[in-house]
């Protein structure tokens, strides 16, 4: 773990004092429009009640701005206090064979009104000698940044992890969790007080860990007890309350962890088959959802008052068609929303398992979806995004094209849909 050095890469960077209070118990922002982190305020996918974004929109209709963007990466725009957060990795050596790029691994920071560009901030060098061959619909900077009052945590998987102040200044910065990571980074950290809690599913020794959020040092460290012959993985924790207690589910390669965020300690356990698990997983009337595989992905609901192996006697019930690999779940009022990588949509009854709809709605997914003022927001991989209507009936409203290649999950900014393309940022806007 290293504090800023003024001749360290990112450049002259002054360590800053900083007294922080204590921390939320999810990322918060003054402003109350805010989008801080991955899914939302509350993680979940769900705009708060009041936001209405359009409905319809073209490359040119209801666009408000594109910003062409620098460098590479799939992180998901994040906004708070007028400004939109992303991460990216900027080639160093534009001539260097593809797999010899250095990379820049940088903070993006955007006004939100106006999409002017306002920093590039490089945190850290991504060299030759510690890339790793990514995967085809994977970046070099995946995970999203998360916004915490006046500080911003960057992370890019086994490359390591950053703190910054609002304008870029860096605070901390952790390196020493290196692995030897299979298809790249991806998995995005959480903020469970003071504590930043992430995935470090690798070629081997799979573990959760938590850093100390003021410090950037190691504050504990769980092994996953599992023998998992594919153990890499890249799923987003997900922060949940059972019985006024907290829980961290951290599902990977074969099995889901609860752990308790404060000692690190594991609550209870679920195992099933499956590797390279995604998506983020949801808690909706005191159920766990999740998806447990990129192959052959099951939807599993867990009740999550056990403790210890619960995998005979928590298990509610499972779901094996249609179940995304990549993007995560919605619930809402009852129902569970999901789309396939293949481009089919499922509605289905959060008690009891029953699919009330499938309707293929074209593509390939690997955004999650939003859900603003009764409308989901499904984004394909070309662009395209599908709103539909929530409920038991298949309802859809719009189409619309935006013609480009499109990864990362939207962010909610007020009334305004921001989108990330591969090559810009769009604010899409009435």
């Amino acid at each position: 773990m290293t504090t800023p050095s003024p001749h360290s890469f990112a450049g002259c960077l002054l360590a800053i004092s900083a007294c922080i209070s204590t921390l939320l118990l999810s990322a918060s922002s003054d402003a109350a429009d805010a989008w801080p982190v991955f899914r939302g305020p509350t993680g979940n996918g769900i705009a708060e009640t009041g936001s209405s974004v359009p409905t319809e929109w073209s490359q040119e209709k209801n666009v408000v701005f594109r910003t062409p963007l620098p460098g590479q990466g799939w992180s998901s725009p994040v906004v708070a206090d007028g400004r939109i957060y992303l991460s990216a990795a900027i080639p160093l050596d534009e001539e260097a064979d593809s797999n010899e790029i250095p990379y820049a691994l940088s903070l993006i920071i955007l006004d939100a009104a106006s999409g002017e560009l306002l920093k590039s901030v490089p945190l850290m060098e991504q060299t030759p000698a510690k890339s790793h061959k990514i995967h085809k619909k994977n970046s070099h900077a995946s995970p999203t940044p998360i916004v915490n009052g006046d500080r911003i945590f960057v992370h890019f998987g086994y490359q390591g992890t950053a703190c910054v102040d609002r304008d870029g200044n860096l605070i901390w910065k952790n390196r020493d969790l290196f692995f030897e990571p299979i298809h790249g980074n991806g998995g995005t950290p959480i903020l469970v007080g003071d504590k930043l809690i992430f995935t470090c599913d690798g070629e081997s020794d799979p573990k959760v860990v938590a850093l100390d959020a003021e410090t950037g040092e190691v504050a504990w460290e769980v092994k996953r007890p599992n023998d998992a012959q594919r153990t890499f993985s890249f799923c987003t924790p997900t922060l949940i309350v059972v019985d006024g207690a907290q829980q961290v589910i951290a599902p990977g390669s074969d099995c889901v962890l609860a752990i308790d965020p404060a000692s690190g300690n594991i609550i209870w356990q679920l195992l099933y088959s499956g590797y390279s698990v995604i998506p983020k997983p949801i808690y909706h009337h005191g159920m766990v959802y999740l998806s447990t595989s990129y192959d052959t992905p099951s939807m599993l609901a867990i009740d999550p008052t056990g403790h210890g192996d619960v995998t005979r006697t928590h298990l509610k019930w499972s779901l094996n068609k249609n179940v995304p690999h990549t993007a995560s779940m919605l619930a809402y009022e009852g129902l569970i929303y999901s789309v396939s990588d293949g481009g089919i949509a499922i509605c289905v009854d959060a008690q009891t398992g029953d699919v009330i709809y499938r309707k293929r709605i074209g593509g390939g997914f690997s955004a999650s979806p939003v859900l603003v003022d009764n409308k989901i927001y499904y984004t394909n991989e070309s662009g395209v995004t599908t709103v539909i209507a929530t409920g038991r009936e298949y309802n859809m409203l719009a189409e619309n094209d935006l013609g480009e290649r499109t990864l990362a999950s939207a962010a909610i900014d007020g009334n305004a849909l921001i989108i990330r393309t591969a090559d810009a940022i769009y604010r899409i806007e009435e």
